[in-house]
């Protein structure tokens, strides 16, 4: 690591920003390490919301009246304000006053932030039990925006509403999360006291309370008055794409691209299909790997071990050949969430490096198996090169960056994209050689297109591909099953899921576009003087930025 740059002005605005997000979102906190606000919960009352945009505001108005000293904090004033600006125009939009969905809202923000709280001593469960005790005066808060948003007519669609009143169900059962959580309370540092337990359980019970009172009001109060379209419409699509690219895109000519890619995925993976068992079709040839039991793990002990091998040896041999990657971002754990919602995703390590970098798996009830064909490719995605590459390197360079940028800038279509363009990276380095393992990548890959067309097509009302009709949930369900070989379990929730956070699917897909492309165009700046690595390390060395500002700031 080079020698630290001295902070600049804009540094300065942009560390005290991410000091205010501490105070106004104690879970992003917990996210990123700052666990002095692990006790508190956010505010997303009105008044909390108008708090956080008077924040929001005041800092724009003082990013704008800097200028940069140099490239990086050209990078730094461009992004940030890009990001501050967006979030008033979401505010302006009521975007705040329907934010429920199955996956990233409030409902599933409050519960997930103790996944990543420390445990292991009696203070610890101590600061647990804090938390636990603020859920009912979050949740209430929650609640009266969710009433104010029926009040003006600004609700998410009915679908959304349900299925997380689903969940809560599973939240607050005898066997749910919270009973589960405070039961399994055992510090390391010695038996925890008898008084401490008790106000644990308590407070759990409290908290579960607390959220069968918000399942209650949604299914009484919300869900009678919430949308029946699950589509938000054109002008609240952009503003979501924008958020989840940092980039404005044309999104027909995108949705035209996604139908384009979708058949170019299904024609590589017909091609594949027929190296594993000539003449056989794309399902043919996943019926033939699905019943090798040599390429199938039973039980969650099983995939968790074999993640966790997998990316060792990834992270062992392609730091040895391809990339540096320094001793303190070697470290990734690999976890079974304790949820069974669906979805795979990883959080990053804390700025200190004391908590690493993680993947987790949350697995939907009743899944038992999984086919390491199929998932080897997710592991590179999750891991090295992917997320944990891009991410903790980022939190590693402090040598240049400040707070916010190693933390907290940057979009899904910089992560996700940068993931998808690491699994296309590693079967051009060779480890996806086998042809089952680069059917599972291009498995991923084709869902990943199909769910640029079903994302647009719902949102936007788009014509159905079969001309029968217009884009809606039953539709996008029966893409995902012609496209998509996983449970259907899985497949039900990944719909929803789209449904309910507009724009955040295709930005895996699309950001890898944009990748590739700011990639080629760098290459065709540079001719015989182009390095792969050289970019590679110019673009994660910036951390995470919206695209727009990677393709400025890689490309001028």
């Amino acid at each position: 690591m080079t020698d630290s740059r001295t902070p600049s002005a804009i540094d300065k605005v942009a560390e005290e920003w991410v000091d205010e997000l501490v105070g106004l979102s104690p879970v992003l906190a917990t996210y990123i390490g700052r666990n002095e606000a692990n006790g508190r919960l956010d505010d997303l009352s009105p008044e909390g919301h108008e708090q956080s945009v008077e924040a929001t505001r005041r800092t724009l108005a003082a990013l704008q009246d800097l200028e940069p000293v140099d490239h990086i904090d050209e990078v730094t004033k461009s992004d940030l304000s890009s990001q501050l600006q967006l979030d008033l125009e979401l505010h302006e939009a009521q975007w705040h006053l329907r934010d429920l969905n199955v996956i990233a809202s409030a409902a599933q923000d409050f519960r997930q932030a103790f996944d990543l709280m420390p445990t292991a001593t009696t203070d610890d469960w101590s600061v647990v039990a804090e938390r636990l005790a603020a859920i009912p005066q979050a949740l209430r808060g929650y609640t009266a925006t969710l009433r104010e948003g029926i009040a003006k007519g600004v609700v998410p669609a009915r679908r959304q509403v349900t299925e997380v009143a689903t969940q809560i169900t599973r939240y607050t059962a005898d066997d749910g999360f919270f009973a589960s959580f405070v039961a399994g309370a055992a510090p390391e540092d010695g038996q925890l006291p008898a008084s401490l337990a008790r106000t644990l359980s308590d407070n759990a019970g409290a908290a579960r309370v607390a959220y069968d009172q918000l399942r209650d009001f949604l299914a009484t109060e919300l869900a009678p008055a919430a949308g029946e379209d699950d589509a938000v419409g054109r002008e609240l699509y952009a503003l979501n794409s924008r958020r989840f690219l940092g980039a404005t895109i044309d999104l027909d000519e995108t949705y035209e691209w996604g139908r384009e890619e979708l058949a170019r995925m299904i024609s590589e993976q017909e091609a594949i299909a027929n190296e594993i068992l000539p003449g056989a079709t794309v399902e043919q040839a996943v019926a033939h790997l699905e019943a090798d039991a040599s390429r199938r793990l039973v039980g969650t002990d099983a995939l968790q071990q074999w993640m966790q091998q997998t990316s060792d040896r990834a992270i062992a041999e392609l730091g040895a050949t391809h990339f540096d990657i320094p001793e303190q971002i070697r470290e990734l754990e690999c976890m079974i969430a304790p949820t069974q919602e669906g979805g795979i995703y990883y959080t990053g390590p804390t700025d200190d490096f004391s908590r690493p970098g993680r993947m987790w798996w949350s697995v939907p009830e009743g899944v038992t198996e999984f086919d390491t064909w199929r998932e080897l490719t997710t592991v590179y995605h999750e891991g090295v090169p992917g997320h944990h590459l891009q991410i903790a390197q980022a939190t590693y360079n402090r040598a240049e960056l400040n707070s916010w940028r190693r933390l907290l800038a940057g979009t899904s279509g910089h992560a996700e994209g940068w993931a998808l363009y690491a699994e296309r990276l590693m079967e051009q380095l060779g480890y996806l050689d086998d042809p089952a393992d680069r059917l599972g990548m291009l498995d991923g890959q084709r869902m990943r297109a199909v769910r640029v067309v079903l994302d647009i097509g719902v949102h936007l009302r788009k014509p159905r591909l079969d001309g029968e009709g217009i884009w809606d949930h039953d539709y996008a369900l029966e893409m995902m099953r012609r496209n998509v070989n996983m449970s259907d379990e899985f497949r039900q929730f990944e719909v929803n899921r789209y449904l309910g956070w507009p724009g955040q699917a295709p930005s895996y897909k699309v950001g890898q576009r944009i990748w590739e492309q700011v990639r080629d165009a760098y290459r065709a700046e540079r001719g015989d003087d182009f390095s792969m690595k050289e970019f590679h390390k110019r673009a994660l060395d910036m951390g995470g930025v919206g695209l727009d500002t990677l393709r400025t700031a890689l490309l001028g």
